[in-house]
C-alpha cells in the first residue's frame, strides 16, 4: 500500500470514529461470516483444522493425573488467543470484500503485511494473558484444595461438585476467569482486524478496541456471550465442531469490526 492509501490512518486512536451498533448488526456479522465460510470452505478448514487437533492433543495431555485440575482452565483459556489465531481468516474476508483473489495462499500474506509488527505485539499480549490465566487458575486450585491432586476424573468431579473447597474453586475460578476473558475480549475484539485493515500500531488498535466496547457495552456483551456459547458447543465432541465454529466466528469478527469502526 502507498502513503495515499485510505486504509492507512494517521493521527491518534480518537481519529477513528466508533459507531453505536445493535443486535441486528450482530446478526448481520454472523450471517456474513457464515457466507464467507460457505464461499471459502476449503480455505477455512485448511486454517482451522488445527483447532480440533490441538484440542484433542491438549485433552489427552492434561488427563494425566498431575495435570487433571488444569483441564477446565486450558479449555476455557483456549479462546483467549482466538483473535490472534484467526488473523488469516480476517485477511480472506478482507480480500473477498474487496473483490480480489481470496485463494488459500493468501491466508499467510499477513506474515508480510506492513502491520505484522503490530499483529505480533497483540498476539504476544493475548498469549501472556493466557499464560497468566493458567498461573492464576493453578494458584486458585492450590488455595482451594491445598495441593491435593485427584487420581481419576471421577474423583476430580466429586471433589468439585460435592465439597466446600470445590464450590470455592468454581465460584472463585469463574470470577477470576471472567476478568481474564473480559480483558482479552476487550483488547482483541476490534484490534486485530483494525491493524490488518488500517495498519495502525498496536497501542492505537487496543485503545480503539476498548473504546468500541465502552461505546457498545450491551451489544458487545451479547457478542461475547455468542462467542462463548458457540465455542462451548463447538468443543463437543472432542473439539471437532470447532472446524465450523472457529472459521465462522473469525469471518464474523471481521464484519463486526466493519460495523463498529467507521470507514
Amino acid at each position: 500500500m502507498t502513503a495515499d492509501d485510505p486504509a492507512i490512518v494517521s493521527g491518534d486512536s480518537a481519529s477513528l470514529e466508533i459507531r453505536k451498533i445493535g443486535f441486528s448488526d450482530l446478526r448481520d456479522a454472523l450471517a456474513k461470516g457464515y457466507d464467507d465460510f460457505t464461499a471459502m470452505p476449503s480455505h477455512a478448514v485448511f486454517l482451522c483444522i488445527i483447532y480440533p487437533i490441538i484440542g484433542v492433543i491438549l485433552l489427552r495431555f492434561i488427563t494425566g493425573q498431575s495435570l487433571l485440575p488444569m483441564l477446565f482452565p486450558v479449555v476455557a483459556g483456549y479462546a483467549l488467543v482466538g483473535p490472534f489465531a484467526a488473523i488469516g481468516l480476517y485477511e480472506l474476508s478482507r480480500r473477498r470484500e474487496l473483490g480480489i483473489d481470496a485463494s488459500p495462499a493468501h491466508i499467510f500474506e499477513v506474515l508480510w503485511a506492513p502491520s505484522i509488527g503490530a499483529v505480533a505485539a497483540l498476539g504476544v499480549l493475548l498469549t501472556l494473558i493466557f499464560v497468566f490465566w493458567l498461573v492464576a487458575a493453578q494458584e486458585i486450585y492450590r488455595y482451594a484444595f491445598n495441593g491435593v491432586i485427584p487420581t481419576s476424573f471421577d474423583e476430580f468431579a466429586r471433589l468439585i461438585f460435592t465439597t466446600h473447597a470445590g464450590w470455592i474453586l468454581v465460584f472463585l475460578g469463574n470470577g477470576v476467569g471472567f476478568l481474564f476473558a473480559l480483558t482479552a475480549f476487550s483488547v482483541g475484539v476490534v484490534s486485530f482486524p483494525l491493524v490488518l485493515d488500517r495498519h495502525v500500531d498496536a497501542a492505537r488498535a487496543i485503545v480503539t478496541s476498548l473504546r468500541a466496547v465502552a461505546a457498545n457495552p450491551v451489544t458487545m456483551a451479547a457478542w461475547g456471550l455468542i462467542v462463548a456459547v458457540a465455542l462451548a458447543l463447538g468443543s463437543l465432541p472432542l473439539f471437532v465442531g470447532l472446524i465450523v465454529v472457529m472459521p465462522v466466528l473469525g469471518h464474523a469478527t471481521w464484519h463486526l469490526y466493519r460495523h463498529v469502526v467507521v470507514h
